[in-house]
This record gives structure tokens, C-alpha cells and sequence, in this order.
């Protein structure tokens, strides 16, 4: 059967289907209505002669060949776009364009508020969805939901492999309400021990801190728990606890919360921020254009 006869259109309903294995969540990234989408597994379901998706209770699951169809189908879409976005010129000036990007509320204060206020003239068309990271992160790229994620190489430790380019370094630093009377300008290890926490807990992603400090048989006895970022420092104010947080988030809120921030004495690993990208994108114009703006503005922070 030659590709004359067969409506390319299809592979792309075919690779939401395999990734999402939900008629409506295809349809909806997609931009189709659900009966179109069922109308095109139907014609999938002729064309190959097989059900590719099955449902098994309330779940629908690929068949043997719907499995065996993942790479090849995301292959030839990756090759398909790299050929017809090669030619398309993107102006920002005047461009629509939307783009979601996975990043910490962290990353979103310290990197991405700058890049929104950098761009608001230069790109009044183009708009940006940002959101949180969440375990399936890696998935969501693959499967072409989100345009790009920013997280630290130590996160991933390399088992992302997706293009990818480094933004920027940070370390941790401990932050105390500015009269705590139990911190001095300086902590021991042990002091650190007997202090009591607010922490960043997480969501479905560990933090790097937990991590180290389990690697170096620290407990810390934490008290109050938050999964952002920004706000962690804002619940140490006007108490007797403290925070592990990263310098360049705690350095512009200590003023606005009242916090002092003390040199952490345990040796916690430096975190790597990077951008990562689905390679289908790599030659979209402006995709990279975005790409540059974030790397551009990510290099120019303080060091």
C-alpha cells in the first residue's frame, strides 16, 4: 500500500492514542473532538487489522502491536516536523507561539520571572504555561506535552536522554528568622542536627537535600512541611525554626521576609540547573529561539 492512499493525518492521532490510551485525553491534545478521534481509531484499527487498544476494566491497553508501533510512529513525526518547521521563519515580534515549561516555583522565581518581564515587548504574542515537576516529568516530554523542562542534572543523574544545555549553579544555605536567638552568624554540624524544620517535602519528587543528608545518616527533625519552594522561607519568619534553601532564592527574600541566611557546614552537593527539550523540537525556530532567551538570561545571573 502506497502513502498515497493512506491519510498521514493519522499518525498523529495514532501517537496520541499510544500515549495517552484515552479516546478523550487524545482528542483533547489533539484539538479534535471525541467522535473524530474515535472515527480515527476505527479507520487505525481497519488499517492495520488489529484493536491496538483494548479496554481492561477502565482502562484501555496497546495490544503486542500497538507496543511494537511507539518508536517507529514518534520516529517518523520526529522526522516529519524536523522537515517542515526547517523552513518556517519565526519573528517574535509579531509570531503567535505557546509554550509549556515543567520548572520549580524556585526556577520560576530566580530564572523564568526575568525571562517573562524580558520578553513582554519583544514577544507580546507569545505565551508560557509553567508547570510544577512531578515524577512523570521525563513522560511528559517524551510524549510532546510539555515543550521543555528545567531541572537539575542531579535529579536526572544522566538518565534523561533528551538534548539538553546548562543554565545555571546553586547551593543550599540555611535561613532563620533575623532575631532567632538559638542561630548565630555561624552553625556547627551538630547545631544543625538540633535545629527543628520547615522543609520542602517534595510532591512525588524527592528533593537533592533529602538525599545527601540521608547519604550522610543526617535526620533533621522537621516540623513543617511545604511543596513549594518560595513559600518555605516565608514560614520560617517570626519562629524558632530554620530551612535548608538555595542561595539564589533565599538572597532576594531575606529582606522581604526578615530571614538571615547562615552557611550551611555540611559539604551538600552543588545542583546543576539544565533545559531539556524532545530532539522532535530542536529545529524549530521558535522553539530555539526560546531556548536561546532562557540560556541567554540564565547566564547572565549573578555567579
Amino acid at each position: 500500500m502506497g502513502l498515497s492512499s493512506v491519510d498521514l493525518n493519522l499518525l498523529i492521532a495514532l501517537d496520541a492514542l499510544l500515549s495517552e490510551r484515552n479516546v478523550t485525553r487524545a482528542a483533547e491534545r489533539t484539538s479534535v473532538g471525541q467522535p473524530a478521534m474515535s472515527a480515527s481509531l476505527a479507520r487505525l484499527r481497519k488499517h492495520f487489522d488489529d484493536q491496538l487498544l483494548v479496554r481492561q476494566g477502565r482502562q484501555l491497553m496497546p495490544t503486542p502491536l500497538a507496543e511494537s508501533l511507539v518508536g517507529p510512529v514518534r520516529e517518523a513525526l520526529t522526522a516529519a516536523e524536523a522537515v517542515l518547521v526547517r523552513s518556517r521563519a519565526f519573528d517574535p515580534r509579531t509570531d503567535r507561539a505557546a509554550f509549556t515549561i515543567v520548572a520549580a516555583d524556585y526556577v520560576t522565581m530566580v530564572l523564568l520571572r526575568p525571562l517573562f518581564g524580558a520578553i513582554t515587548d519583544e514577544a507580546p504574542y507569545v505565551r508560557i504555561s509553567v508547570k510544577p515537576v512531578e515524577a512523570g516529568f521525563a513522560d511528559q516530554l517524551r510524549r510532546g506535552e510539555v515543550d521543555m523542562v528545567i531541572v537539575p542534572t542531579e535529579l536526572t543523574e544522566n538518565r534523561l536522554a533528551f538534548p539538553h544545555t546548562p543554565l545555571f549553579t546553586d547551593r543550599h544555605v540555611l535561613v532563620v528568622d533575623r532575631d532567632n536567638p538559638e542561630v548565630g552568624d555561624t552553625v556547627t554540624a551538630d547545631e544543625l542536627a538540633e535545629l527543628r524544620y520547615v522543609a520542602f517535602s517534595g510532591g512525588s519528587v524527592l528533593p537533592i537535600a533529602d538525599t545527601e543528608l540521608e547519604r550522610m545518616g543526617v535526620h533533621l527533625s522537621v516540623e513543617v512541611t511545604t511543596q513549594g519552594f518560595v513559600v518555605a522561607p516565608f514560614l520560617v519568619a517570626g519562629t524558632r525554626l530554620a530551612g535548608l534553601t538555595y542561595a539564589r532564592l533565599a538572597e532576594p527574600l531575606a529582606a522581604a521576609a526578615r530571614l538571615r541566611i547562615v552557611e550551611c557546614p555540611l559539604p551538600l552537593r552543588t545542583i546543576h540547573e539544565a533545559l531539556y527539550w524532545n530532539p522532535r523540537h530542536t529545529g524549530d525556530l521558535a522553539h530555539k529561539w526560546l531556548r536561546d532567551r532562557i540560556t541567554s538570561l540564565a547566564h547572565e545571573l549573578p555567579r
